[in-house]
């Protein structure tokens, strides 16, 4: 069975004077792109089974503008995670669970995705590596379960920036 991990980063925030960094909203730029980021994701992409989100307010309203009516875990642990802790959660996924979305931020969801694939010459990592910006999307696929997610056994299919 193949699991497909999709991986996103927030949409564009905004910067309201005297708000905490994890408490900034979406701007209306990253509502209007996280919402085109869902359009996308039905139209191409398998049905997500189940989401991973940080907790911050930013990475909440992006995974609301998607959509996305999967079951969700909020996960506080997401927010300034390191690659290892986010393959960790990806580990540690239900194996019933196809495919599954992880909104987070940069630079988690860029290095992830980068730590994960195993084919970081293809034409997606070249775009990934250029710029991962807001509202993107990493897609890979692994032939195995979660839990033997590791570094380097992903294929990256695709990257997307809703524009």
């Amino acid at each position: 069975m193949v699991r497909t991990l999709i991986l996103m980063r927030h949409g564009k925030s905004g910067y309201p004077e005297g708000v905490a960094d994890h408490d900034r909203p979406l701007a209306p730029r990253g509502r209007r792109e996280a919402a085109l980021a869902g359009a996308w994701l039905r139209a191409t992409q398998p049905e997500i089974d189940a989401v991973l989100c940080s907790t911050a307010t930013r990475t909440r309203q992006t995974l609301a503008a998607t959509e996305v009516t999967a079951p969700v875990s909020y996960e506080t642990s997401i927010y300034e995670a390191s690659p290892h802790t986010l393959i960790e959660l990806v580990q540690l996924t239900d194996p019933a669970v196809e495919t599954l979305l992880l909104v987070g931020h940069s630079p988690g969801m860029p290095w992830t995705a980068w730590e994960l694939a195993a084919n970081r010459n293809s034409g997606p990592a070249g775009e990934m590596s250029e710029k991962f910006p807001t509202s993107a999307l990493a897609v890979l696929e692994f032939d195995r379960p979660w839990a033997d997610a590791d570094p380097g056994t992903g294929e990256l299919v695709r990257f997307h920036v809703p524009r």
